[in-house]
This record gives structure tokens, sequence and C-alpha cells, in this order.
């Protein structure tokens, strides 16, 4: 099995169609220090992942300033309010270009999708230096201040 960097699952070559079966095989994805597993009562099968297992395709946000709170809603059906608990990263690539990621559950990431990421940064401000958002009580990096200007 694989998972894409765009989220979709594949068995054997062929995209998994079914919304629910893909759905059911996340509940089951696990994260052993560097490898992806799926894990049953009976076995432990190994799975390729491109990045990481889901996309982040929205999010919701209540409140403002440092009470702000941002859900992120994943293509599988998982909701992770980013928080100290849940930190939002942002990788950039050779080019400068940023990838922006959220944890969803137990060592388990989420790409934040380009136009959640742009709704992301409308909601930006400037603290110590960088450009972040602020979300359940934690202030996240995104750049620094000074690459704004």
């Amino acid at each position: 099995m694989r998972i894409a960097r765009d989220g979709t699952w594949f068995y054997d070559g062929t995209p998994i169609g079914r919304e629910r079966l893909v759905r059911l095989f996340s509940t089951i994805l696990r994260k052993d220090g560097d490898v992806y597993v799926l894990v049953t009562p009976v076995e432990k099968v190994g799975i390729t992942v491109e990045d990481v297992p889901f996309v982040a395709i929205d999010f919701t946000a209540e409140g403002d300033g440092e009470d702000q709170v941002l859900t992120f809603h994943t293509n599988v059906g998982d909701d992770a309010a980013a928080s100290a608990e849940n930190p939002i990263r942002v990788e950039r690539d050779t080019d400068g270009e940023p990838t922006p990621y959220v944890l969803v559950r137990a060592a388990l990431e989420a790409r934040i999708d380009r136009k959640s990421f742009y709704r992301m940064v409308d909601l930006g401000t400037h603290k110590d230096g960088w450009f972040g958002v602020w979300s359940g009580g934690s202030f996240f990096p995104i750049i620094p201040s000074a690459e704004l200007e």
C-alpha cells in the first residue's frame, strides 16, 4: 500500500476509490519511528507514505488574537485543533517555498493544502521577529518578519 503526496491511497498500484475504506485504514495507521504501518489485532503491515499520510483540506477559525483556535479538517475525516499538543510547522524547500503541516494524532501529520495555508496566512500576525499564527494559546511561526519587507 502507498499514500501519495496528494493524500490518495493506493493498493497494488490502483487508487482506493471507496472513501469509507480509506477512512477505515486511516484509523489503524501508526508511525513507528520513521516507518508507517497498518496495525490490526493479528498483524502489522508496512505502508509507503510519500510525504505525510493526511491532507488538511480546510479549517475553521474561532476567536481572535492569542485566543484564536484553528481547527483543521483532514481528507480522512479527522479534526485537529492546532495547539502545543497539535503544533503547526512549516518546512521550506531549497527554493524557499513553504510546506505547512499540522500534527493530527499520535505522530501522524497532515500537510495543509494551499488554499487553507493562504487563508491561514490572512489570519497571521508578527511576534518576536516572526510572522505566524496563534492557535490554542500557542504562536506558530511561518516566516521571519524580515523576509516580508
